[in-house]
């Protein structure tokens, strides 16, 4: 089994199908909000936030390394916030209503947890 980084917490441990090592959440565990936001990816939007849909750089290097374009970053409401508040979804891959992986975060890109369907 894949080590897990530290600090990263979550109902299921990385597996070898989960290369990037990183934590897996079942996305019907993920909140409400985060499970609309994921919907409206697959969709293709509209999405409440400008930002949303943009380049996510993962200058935090904890998502795997890929090259510039590939993640892009999108909002997840948080009841009760009238700003963005600290949780994203962020998604990889060359098709963004396809994407290769999804990795959720609640506290603004400090760790993330991979997204299972």
């Amino acid at each position: 089994m894949l080590a897990l980084a530290p600090g990263l917490a979550s109902s299921r441990e990385a597996t070898p199908g989960n290369q990037s090592g990183l934590s897996a959440v079942e996305l019907a565990e993920l909140p409400r909000q985060a499970q609309e936001t994921h919907r409206l990816i697959r969709e293709g939007g509209p999405f409440p936030h400008d930002k949303d849909g943009t380049v996510f750089s993962n200058r935090e290097r904890l998502l795997p390394a890929k090259t510039r374009g590939f993640y892009r970053e999108y909002t997840v409401k948080t009841p009760r916030v009238r700003h963005r508040g600290a949780r994203r979804i962020v998604c990889g891959g060359l098709q963004p209503t396809l994407p290769e992986a999804c990795y959720y975060t609640d506290d603004h890109y400090a760790s993330f947890r991979r997204i299972v369907e």
